[in-house]
């Protein structure tokens, strides 16, 4: 049963995921205008109801060792994704393993190695398992945000492109929230393509709605506040901007 918020605990869940470092509850409390006892309080809470499930390090292997970072989308069987998630985060080198519930695509496994010798064990072991590597990619650098629609400007903070990765060959995976006058916001993906909204280098490969995802086709309907994956080969920020936004430069 998901867990109720109130604007604090937004705000806290804001700054932490910003930094959660250097945003004490002192410093997260000057934000919020709460006592620092009081984040202490909510933050306790939100770890006990599994809103918050850790704290994780960024770490860049490329700037430690030199390693390589690979992302490898597979395809399972609904029935066996995950259990094959579970045993694919032990493989060494696997650092995160991701389901995804629609697209060919059902699991996306990140993993690192010293060169791709052993990016290519990782990947057999990978396939041992019984999952099949449909495409690979090495990340050459990932990009996070905050949910800007908990912080403090949530009113005009607008739709934003929350999450991406970028992979080798210009390839860009987008995680963006539509907004209500987005241009694409009421068109189907057919009518979006046809109109030019979308380029032919673009694919929406997930459409998250109500807690629900949508396997996107082309009678898909993008409504506002639609949390939608996209996966695009070039660079397409300004683009999709204008699609999901209105806005993006001229």
């Amino acid at each position: 049963m998901p867990y109720g918020l109130d604007d604090v605990d937004r705000s806290i869940l804001y700054y932490l995921s910003e930094d959660a470092r250097n945003n004490t509850a002192t410093a997260i409390a000057e934000h919020v205008r709460v006592s620092a006892q009081t984040v202490r309080n909510r933050i306790e809470n939100l770890e006990g109801n599994g809103v918050i499930q850790g704290y994780h390090a960024k770490i860049d292997f490329e700037r430690a060792e030199g390693m390589l970072k690979n992302i490898f989308m597979c395809t399972t069987s609904a029935k066996d994704r995950e259990r094959l998630a579970r045993q694919a985060l032990r493989i060494p080198g696997v650092i995160n393993v991701r389901e995804v519930m629609t697209g060919h695509t059902d699991l996306r496994i990140t993993a690192v190695g010293e060169d791709t010798d052993e990016i290519t064990q990782i990947a057999r072991a990978i396939t041992e398992l019984g999952i099949e590597i449909e495409e690979e990619d090495i990340i050459r650098r990932e990009h996070v945000s905050p949910y800007r629609r908990y912080g403090p400007h949530a009113d005009d903070a607008g739709p934003e492109i929350t999450d991406f990765l970028t992979l080798a060959g210009d390839a860009e995976l987008f995680e963006l929230q539509v907004s209500e006058d987005a241009t694409i916001a009421g068109e189907s993906l057919q009518a979006a393509n046809a109109a030019g909204l979308l380029s032919g280098d673009t694919l929406v490969v997930a459409v998250e709605r109500d807690g629900a995802v949508i396997t996107p086709r082309g009678g898909t309907t993008i409504e506002a506040g639609d949390v939608v994956t996209v996966l695009s080969r070039q660079p397409a920020e300004d683009d999709l901007d204008r699609a999901f936004t209105g806005g993006g430069s001229e």
